[in-house]
């Protein structure tokens, strides 16, 4: 959810970090290659041996379904980066959802240069959060020095930055990342980001102290009472949410409260400062998720889990999972969002490899309400003992080239997870 007009006045065929070209309907999953034929790639695998673990991932990325836009461009974009600054124990995931005009080069822009930024910081190793912070916020001032007009357009920021068994979370926008913990017999979903936008308290507050008028389409053009601020929660009211405008002109209408660019609604408070949390991994710990909310609009956390673990393989989960989005923003819309999720599964973690806990329960003491709704190679949360510590920025003054039908044929679900009771 962006800005008032799709995803912040424009939104929409491949910007990854490598081009994902055109894409026929799926018949078999595999090609001769062995690439999936909706992904088009091999399923990746990275080590982590200072854990004696492996990362496997897949990725997805999808232009939306634009029937009356069929020259929009996918402005999502993604970044994978495994062995960051030559250690074989860290590697960067993450999902770069553009809005507004030059969405797709502000997205592009800033999953080039935040992966670079944190890969140069010599301090990420020691203060991952500090480095964190300082790649975010270099990223933004380099998009506003750059060619790229970023004053009504912009981009969100979910990225996940495994050290050993560590994985720190940083969010920037309405995008998420959402892990799978195993709970006996069950594999819960727990949130790793919290989404950032006017439904949240807090968020709200501190837009407003900027100076941003926070109201829905329906307040603004006169349909409902300004001066109730009655908007429910984010199912109940995703279809007109309330969104941040100047004072006294009708923009830039953003339905989240913090992004990299975006010059013009920084000045209401729109900030890309990240939410920083970290989790420790453990053998509980199955695969974690992180996509934009061309996913989560409409599918929970909990549904997303769901769905990854009803496959072997994570590329066809990517592609049910896409399949099962673009059925239902059709079911409430005439068009679809730009989908991209990263499915990583955690394998042969072992409880030798696990830190110190300090007993926390939960990935995310701040969870977000639910939307119901490989040298550096470069293919451009949790119950029981685990530990976990929420960190905030406390800086408040910062701030398929597809032109297609829109089904989408999925595989079939592969023998499920099976988990002991223990």
């Amino acid at each position: 959810m962006g800005c008032v007009n799709g995803k912040c006045c424009s939104r929409y065929p491949s910007s990854t970090d490598s081009d994902s070209g055109g894409y026929g309907e799926m018949g078999s999953c595999r090609n001769a290659t062995n690439k999936h034929i909706l992904t088009q790639r091999s399923l990746e695998i990275v080590p982590v041996p200072s854990q004696n673990y492996e990362l496997q991932y897949s990725v997805l990325t999808q232009r939306g379904y634009y029937p009356d836009s069929p020259d929009k461009e996918n402005q999502d974009s993604f970044c994978i980066r495994t062995q960051i600054q030559g250690n074989p124990n860290v590697h960067f995931f993450g999902v770069f959802d553009g809005h507004g005009h030059f969405g797709t080069e502000c997205s592009r822009f800033v999953k080039n240069r935040l992966a670079e930024i944190l890969a140069n910081d010599p301090t990420l190793l020691d203060d991952p959060v500090k480095a964190y912070n300082s790649a975010f916020l270099m990223t933004n001032y380099e998009l506003h020095s750059s060619e790229i007009d970023d004053s009504m357009s912009g981009t969100t920021a979910i990225t996940v930055l495994v050290i050993g068994d560590a994985i720190y979370v940083a969010n920037v926008g309405d995008s998420r990342a959402v892990i799978a913990v195993k709970n006996g017999n069950r594999i819960v979903a727990e949130n790793l980001s919290s989404d950032q936008t006017p439904f949240r308290k807090d968020e709200y507050e501190r837009v407003k102290l900027c100076g941003a008028r926070v109201l829905s389409v329906d307040q603004v053009e006169g349909l409902k009472d300004p001066d109730i601020q009655a908007w429910g929660d984010e199912e109940s009211q995703g279809g007109d949410p309330p969104r941040l405008w100047v004072q006294n002109g009708m923009y830039p209408g953003t339905a989240f409260t913090r992004s990299v660019g975006d010059s013009t609604a920084e000045k209401i408070g729109v900030i890309s400062v990240p939410e920083v949390s970290m989790v420790r991994l453990t053998p509980n710990h199955l695969f974690f998720v992180v996509a934009s909310d061309g996913v989560f609009e409409f599918l929970s956390s909990q549904t997303v889990v769901d769905m990854v673990a009803r496959y072997t393989d994570s590329r066809d989960a990517c592609a049910a999972i896409a399949g099962e989005s673009y059925k239902i923003w059709l079911e409430h819309e005439n068009r679809t969002d730009d989908i991209t999720i990263i499915i990583v599964h955690i394998k042969g973690l072992s409880n030798s490899g696990s830190g110190d806990t300090d007993g926390t329960t939960g990935a995310n003491r701040n969870p977000t309400s639910s939307r119901t709704g490989r040298g550096s190679s470069d293919s451009s949360a949790a119950s029981g003992s685990e530990i976990y510590r929420s960190i905030r920025s406390e800086f408040t003054d910062l701030q398929l080239s597809m032109n297609r039908s829109p089904a989408i044929v999925v595989p079939s679900p592969s023998q499920p997870w099976e988990l002991d009771g223990g």
